[in-house]
């Protein structure tokens, strides 16, 4: 195989014509750049080089190969810097994938940090609830995941196991929180039993939500009329505003707008959902996506 150091001794030699010289120009030593020429030729299986004296001259093939290394070596020297420049985060791109409250709250902070501290690193964004985005993850779709789960769900377990092959940074818990129209006989309340609520009409969240809504209700012995089920956040916000229902929606998704006509009330039992960001082993020693897991996590802490 053709090292690079050997090509660099050949131009060297090629230039100055002397293996004398080529070693004052490389700083090294004579012996040094005798031995490099002839693995060099060993490994291209032809001479390139004929002695004439104290002078050197190329064979053809030297000539070929002197001809190919200027490009090889500016290639690489390219190479190197770019990996360097991505090393340093003067560079580099991360595929962030994330679900729409984390879009709307974490993200952009995170993001204008990163790019604040980071101008050359570049971040592309598209939205995907769990487990979806999960699975464009490990498929090779993003490089790092926001996702979600509900603590003490039926799945709980395997859900622990199906993350137990990724990197899990925790950012933080997200508790759920009732949603009444203003004028509701429960809208001054402090705290509100689910159980309260049992016969009221409700507005549910995207399919993993709903799922939960489902499971939180009937261990407090009731089934929820499901009247309208929608994965737009501000919608559910909209419908409760309109006096058309109830429902119980995540902090964050509450965070970034503002529920005209509707009143958030604290709901027992206390229900959480832990927000994390994911990415795989190897993708968290890249810096570009160790940066940004770093700035979700600073996002999520304030």
């Amino acid at each position: 195989m053709i090292e690079a150091r050997h090509l660099r001794v050949l131009r060297a030699v090629a230039a100055t014509g002397s293996f004398s010289a080529a070693a004052r120009e490389l700083g090294c030593t004579q012996p040094a750049v005798s031995q490099q020429m002839k693995s060099l030729e060993s490994s291209a299986g032809t001479p390139l080089l004929i002695r004439t004296g104290r002078e050197m001259r190329l064979t053809q093939a030297g000539e070929a190969l002197v001809r190919h290394a200027a490009g090889i070596l500016a290639g690489l020297t390219a190479a190197e810097e770019e990996v360097a420049a991505i090393a340093g985060l003067r560079a580099g791109r991360v595929r962030l994938v994330s679900f729409p409250s984390g879009s709307s709250t974490l993200v952009p902070t995170a993001l204008a940090a990163l790019r604040a501290a980071h101008p050359g690193t570049r971040v592309s964004l598209v939205e995907a609830e769990p487990p979806r985005s999960v699975e464009m993850l490990r498929e090779g779709d993003c490089d790092v995941a926001l996702a979600f789960r509900y603590e003490g769900r039926r799945e709980g377990a395997q859900a622990a196991e199906d993350w137990d092959d990724l990197v899990v940074r925790p950012l933080l818990a997200d508790r759920l929180v009732g949603l009444v129209p203003e004028g509701h006989r429960l809208a001054k309340s402090d705290a509100v039993s689910i159980g309260e609520l049992a016969d009221e009409p409700w507005i549910a969240g995207c399919p993993r939500c709903r799922r939960q809504l489902v499971e939180v209700c009937e261990g407090a012995g009731f089934t929820p009329r499901i009247d309208f089920a929608t994965d737009d956040y501000p919608a559910v916000i909209g419908l409760v505003g309109a006096g058309l229902g109830v429902a119980v929606l995540p902090e964050l998704a509450i965070e970034s707008v503002r529920p005209k006509g509707a009143r958030t009330v604290t709901v027992e039992p206390a229900v959480q959902r832990e927000i994390v960001a994911l990415t795989l082993p190897d993708l968290a020693q890249v810096p570009a996506v160790a940066a940004t897991l770093d700035h979700l996590a600073r996002a999520a802490a304030r």
